[in-house]
């Protein structure tokens, strides 16, 4: 991970060090905005020292901090467990430990089914061309990208043939993901990025595999050396994304999203709304990207961490460990106001405002919206058409704070929450 790449200096230390970029590749990517600060960014010491003797986690403080200046890169997988709901900060080291191992050795139960059907799993090797037919019959010739195993008898099981039609998507994708980075010269880590995508996919064929899942789990395979527990990390964070990707013959999941962003839209700008609507632009489908993928092509790969990191600080909801892992939970947060210091400052916001969970976990929709004010006036002024709008939107690729969209989408937000409040007396 340190083979090569520029050196970026955030106060005298080189966080782009931690993901080290192509130096071919320097030219076309993203310059880094995110800083590590002294007293603010959640370093490896004020993270350690977040926990008692036995391990319980003060995640109260924790959280201030990641919305204060975010995790420094050299502890980040370890945070983003506690941030996704893998584990609770309620529960001890040893507590921990032993659900590690049960889902390491669960995930090696789920690769071994997964490789008696398909070998190439776990062989460091991964498939970029079909490996069956769409009737479930073999593919008679071999390839190098197929390393040269196929198929040798017709599929006839429906799902194994869903899933193994998808295997060579995934395959592509994975050759595209995050390129510019020197972690994916090792052809070996590619594979782990596949395997994990390939065995998701296996375990949740009522989604499948969509484009875009390849962009968030790879920082999960970046950050951990344990593919297992990249798997469980990126299943926390699909946990969260998976209805958007979701899609039938008729529509998209993410559409569900867009909707929100335009009720927000229209209630908080409603003269830009409507300069959206007579550019056809209402179903607000430009913004499809931001949403699909959490701004992965809109910051460089620091940043897109930075971002993630505080929009799950503030959504952050302290019973997600319990609902996951089906255990009873009776903590009630509007009547404690000790756990409620617990919740991220995002999610305290329904809480206190006694709002249903219609529009809960979607800090992503507003911060979608704070960009869209920040264009307010060009897209007012310029844009003639919706190609037009999505041009002065890629303009903001590179060019835009983190925390200051995140800081402007809290205050749309408590706009919009205001003006319904309002409009519904």
């Amino acid at each position: 991970m340190f083979c090569c790449g520029f050196m970026w200096k955030s106060g005298g230390e080189d966080l782009q060090g931690f993901y080290p970029v192509r130096p071919e590749c320097q030219p076309d990517v993203p310059r880094t905005r995110f800083k590590s600060r002294a007293g603010k960014t959640l370093s490896a010491r004020r993270w350690h020292a977040a926990f008692t003797e036995d391990g319980h986690l003060d995640m109260e403080k924790v959280l201030r901090r990641i919305q204060r200046g975010g995790i420094h890169p050299s502890i980040k997988g370890a945070v983003w467990e506690f941030l996704l709901g893998c584990y609770d900060p309620d529960s001890t080291f040893e507590e921990r430990s032993r659900l590690r191992n049960r889902r390491r050795e669960q995930y090696g139960a789920w690769k071994e089914e997964c490789k008696k059907m398909v070998p190439v799993i776990g062989s460091g090797k991964y498939v970029t061309m079909a490996v069956v037919q769409e009737n479930g019959n073999p593919i008679d010739e071999s390839s190098v990208e197929n390393q040269g195993w196929i198929v040798k008898n017709t599929v006839t099981d429906e799902r194994v043939l869903q899933w193994m039609l998808s295997l060579h998507q995934i395959g592509l994708d994975v050759a595209r993901t995050d390129r510019y980075l020197c972690f994916y010269e090792n052809d070996r880590n590619q594979s782990k990025l596949w395997d994990v995508l390939a065995i998701y996919t296996w375990l949740n064929l009522d989604i499948g595999y969509v484009q875009g899942m390849n962009d968030i789990c790879s920082p999960m395979i970046i950050l951990f050396d344990d593919e297992a527990d990249a798997f469980w990390c990126f299943e926390r964070a699909m946990r969260r994304l998976r209805e958007n990707f979701r899609a039938t013959a008729t529509s998209m999941g993410v559409q569900t999203q867009l909707g929100v962003l335009s009720q927000v839209i229209k209630t908080v700008d409603p003269r830009l709304h409507q300069h959206l609507e007579d550019l056809d632009g209402g179903e607000y489908l430009f913004a499809i990207r931001m949403l699909m993928v959490l701004f992965r092509r809109e910051f460089s790969f620091l940043d897109a961490l930075y971002l993630w990191e505080l929009m799950w600080a503030m959504e952050y909801n302290p019973t997600m460990f319990a609902t996951y892992e089906e255990v009873e939970n009776r903590n009630d947060a509007a009547s404690d106001p000790k756990l409620l210091k617990r919740y991220g400052k995002f999610e305290r916001k329904y809480i206190n405002s006694g709002k249903n969970e219609q529009h809960r976990n979607t800090l992503a929709v507003f911060v979608v919206a704070s960009v869209l004010q920040t264009k307010n006036k060009r897209l007012l002024k310029e844009a003639k058409g919706l190609d037009d709008v999505v041009q002065i939107l890629g303009d903001i690729a590179g060019n835009l704070d983190a925390k200051k969209a995140c800081k402007e989408a809290l205050k749309i937000h408590e706009k919009f929450l205001k003006k319904v409040f309002f409009l519904s007396f």
